[in-house]
């Protein structure tokens, strides 16, 4: 009697077929674009490797971000660094195809080098929308004239420039937002940039030089935060500003208040903010608020500010009645801080 055994036939998995195998490779395109806009552009670039479709896709990013994280490099050589970073935005923008929404240049070892022209004009040729340039070193960087070409612009951002617009600027018609640190412009020439953005919302003014008076001009502000050394500030056609951060950095002198005329700063300051909800008062302001004839309240008051921030000296007489008359003239105030400034006598 033979007994006949039955061989098992191998398990056989089911064949992946090539999509399958190749997950990244198809994922779908808005899906790398996120991938891809979240990355550092020098490994945005080094996707090309992972495969044909993700080859070259990151040249289509929109937004393109070089900082401290596009350049890896060990040497402390600043014209081996100037060399390397120049060479690779230099390649960034050849390459690049699509629309490009937003270019923003901050490097610790970025001086205002020439090359940055050459890349504000291949900008302005673009749609470009939002533009933001930090110069952490060396003198102050002149954009060229071909910056104030860019109509489409929504935010502008720049930090330690000097600026100087051609005659032939007519304002940035689609500006939403506006950030200036540490930049020279001349008196003229801010209070034309301001008037001529008739959709600016949001402004911030840092540490600048060339504005003594601050005449703002701007019928959709929404927000306005300030820090530096004026001699006067101002608000026209703000019916709109409701959040206001106001720092001067110098104090001012009794001698000086006593030169000034009767007329109350503090009245001329509220007599355009109508509908400011937020306020914080810092450094020396309350002392420029507190000079002229202060009321004991105002005669409109800020029925719709709820959070008031002052930085007081309660040794100073002038600056106690000036907060007090601020106090008075919030009736529906939620939130109070004062932060108290105190002065030392060496003896």
């Amino acid at each position: 009697m033979s007994i006949v055994t039955k061989q098992r036939e191998p398990l056989r998995l089911p064949i992946k077929t090539e999509a399958e195998l190749d997950k990244i490779s198809n994922l779908p395109g808005h899906v790398i674009d996120q991938i891809l806009s979240h990355l550092p552009i020098r490994d945005a670039v080094r996707t090309s490797v992972l495969s044909r479709k993700w080859r070259y896709k990151w040249a289509t990013i929109p937004y393109l971000v070089f900082d401290n994280q596009c350049l890896n490099v060990s040497s402390q050589d600043q014209t081996f660094i100037k060399n390397k970073l120049v060479n690779i935005i230099d390649h960034v923008l050849l390459l690049h195809s699509g629309p490009l929404h937003k270019f923003k240049l901050s490097h610790r070892d970025l001086l205002g080098v020439t090359d940055i022209d050459r890349w504000i004009l291949c900008l302005s040729r673009s749609s470009i929308k939002e533009f933001i340039l930090e110069i952490w070193k060396g003198q102050r960087y002149k954009p060229p004239s071909c910056l104030f070409n860019c109509q489409n612009l929504i935010h502008l951002e720049l930090f330690n420039c000097l600026l100087k617009p051609p005659l032939t600027f007519k304002g940035f018609k689609n500006l939403r937002s506006l950030d200036l640190q540490h930049i020279t412009i001349i008196q003229n020439v801010f209070e034309h940039l301001i008037s001529s953005c008739p959709l600016l919302e949001r402004l911030t003014l840092m540490n600048f030089t060339g504005v003594t008076h601050l005449n703002i001009d701007a019928p959709n502000l929404q927000f306005f935060d300030i820090g530096g050394i004026f001699d006067d500030v101002s608000f026209q056609n703000t019916v709109h500003l409701s959040l206001v951060s106001i720092g001067l950095y110098v104090n001012i002198d009794d001698e000086d208040n006593d030169a000034e005329e009767n007329s109350s700063k503090l009245l001329r300051f509220f007599a355009n903010l109508p509908h400011i909800r937020r306020l914080e008062v810092q450094s020396y302001f309350l002392k420029y608020l507190a000079i002229g004839n202060v009321p004991s309240r105002l005669p409109n008051p800020c029925v719709d500010l709820n959070y008031l921030s002052i930085r007081i000296d309660f040794d100073d007489l002038e600056e106690n009645i000036a907060a007090q008359c601020l106090l008075r003239s919030c009736p529906n105030l939620q939130e109070l801080e004062m932060l108290v400034s105190f002065v030392y006598l060496l003896t």
